[in-house]
């Protein structure tokens, strides 16, 4: 990588996090945290604010942008795979937000990045998943974004139903399969359900943030199940 190319994604690093040290920055750019002392010295003497100290951690003053960074076509590439990806299987809703952000994206290309763009050869072929899956994806996300409680009905692996009463938390993509996370007010406890075995779903009010219930609970608690 060019040092120039280093110094703008150090940048791009500091400006979306409150605080990061020399050692992140030096393992994701694959250098020596010297390196990142002297690069973060000479951002600031060029007039860069970055605050903090060798140490510390480091953090861009608010306020401060960039012209916007030029993708490079390894970039591209995955931004094309992973927005064909999100068409195909995150829902109608999502579908039509990732065609609309690749067409914004390649609006904004010169012409040599945009053929390349065009010409990316990966895919995520949709014709498997239903109508119905995808309209149940929105409804979730809705649920999601909204702490909004689902009444459902859900069948397990022996296609046994219960009724139930969940807070859904966060959806999880597992390469060919939906979970979503949530707490379950039936079992009382954290329950991950399988979206295409989840029938009948109302939304059921909304729900408390209550400590102990949150999606970072869930999360500590998926670490312990692994």
């Amino acid at each position: 990588m060019r040092r120039a190319d280093r110094l703008f994604q150090i940048v791009q690093y500091l400006r979306g996090r409150r605080l990061t040290t020399a050692a992140q920055l030096a393992a994701w750019l694959k250098v020596s945290e010297r390196t990142i002392y002297r690069d973060v010295r000479d951002l600031s003497l060029s007039g860069v604010p970055v605050e903090g100290e060798a140490g510390v951690g480091y953090r861009l003053r608010a306020g401060f942008d960039l012209p916007p960074l030029m993708f490079s076509i390894p970039e591209l590439e995955a931004l094309t795979a992973g927005a064909r990806m999100v068409e195909a299987w995150g829902g109608a809703g999502l579908g039509e937000a990732a065609r609309a952000a690749l067409a914004k994206i390649a609006a904004a290309l010169p012409t040599d990045k945009r053929i390349a763009m065009e010409r990316t050869r990966i895919f995520a072929p949709s014709f498997f998943i239903g109508a119905e899956m995808g309209a149940r994806m929105d409804v979730l996300r809705g649920a999601i974004a909204g702490r909004k409680a689902l009444d459902l009905t859900y069948r397990d692996g022996q296609a046994r139903a219960t009724r139930r009463r969940i807070w859904p938390l966060a959806l999880y993509f597992w390469g060919g399969t939906w979970t979503l996370g949530a707490w379950c007010e039936l079992r009382g406890d954290f329950r991950t359900f399988r979206i295409d075995r989840i029938d009948d779903m109302r939304d059921d009010g909304m729900f408390a943030d209550q400590a102990g219930r949150r999606l970072a609970d869930f999360v500590r608690r998926m670490e312990e199940w692994m």
